[in-house]
């Protein structure tokens, strides 16, 4: 009955050994499959960095240390409702890494859309495309001197006039301050202003010339 007791302790004293190497051999693995992983994460963060002379940003190598550092700790004690260590430091990790790639994606957007080096970019709508374009080639025929040209055109009405000297404003704002024709804009402004007002707003009865 002796021999019997003392074959259970074995046997508990086996199972207890087991599952502590188990669960010391699931401890040691995890913690180098987050290692590699880690590794795996830096060289590709890095990749991307550094793709136009960047770095890795203070806050990515931050929490990469922060991951690393809980690997030199052994086990952690936790709770059934408490958070893994490891996964707490995975999202501020993985948060770190989403946002220094969103800025580097906004600032390479940025750069793409900002104008190349000595050019200067207007924002203009169809309407005032077109009406810039038509006004812009009647503008050239008068400026030639064998221009013979009888034909006359006139705005549509009064909003069309008014969408031609937005665009027109629009243009001459867009030009760099040193290289205005004229220092005040709103003086030519005023006087698209006054033909517009004269001769829709004071007269609206008015036949179109």
């Amino acid at each position: 009955m002796d021999i019997l007791f003392v074959l259970a302790g074995l046997v508990a004293g086996l199972m207890v050994v087991a599952w502590s190497c188990a669960r010391s051999y699931f401890e040691r693995g995890r913690r180098h499959g987050v290692e590699e992983a880690m590794r795996e994460m830096a060289r590709g963060v890095s990749s991307h960095c550094a793709l136009e002379g960047g770095t890795v940003p203070a806050s990515v190598e931050k929490a990469m240390a922060a991951v690393k550092a809980l690997g030199t700790r052994g086990r952690f004690a936790r709770g059934r409702s408490s958070t893994d260590p490891y996964h707490a430091q995975l999202w501020v990790l993985g948060d770190a890494i989403g946002e220094a790639c969103w800025l580097k994606g906004h600032a390479a957007g940025v750069r793409r859309k900002a104008p190349a080096e000595g050019k200067i970019r207007v924002d203009l709508s169809v309407n005032e495309l077109l009406q810039l374009g038509w006004l812009a080639h009647l503008g050239f025929q008068h400026m030639m001197p064998n221009y013979r040209g009888f034909e006359s055109y006139r705005f549509g009405g009064e909003r069309e006039a008014l969408e031609g000297a937005r665009a027109i404003s629009k243009i001459e704002a867009a030009v760099p301050v040193q290289e205005r024709p004229v220092a005040d804009l709103a003086a030519p402004f005023k006087g698209r202003q006054k033909l517009i007002c004269d001769w829709w707003q004071v007269t609206p009865d008015r036949l179109m010339a």
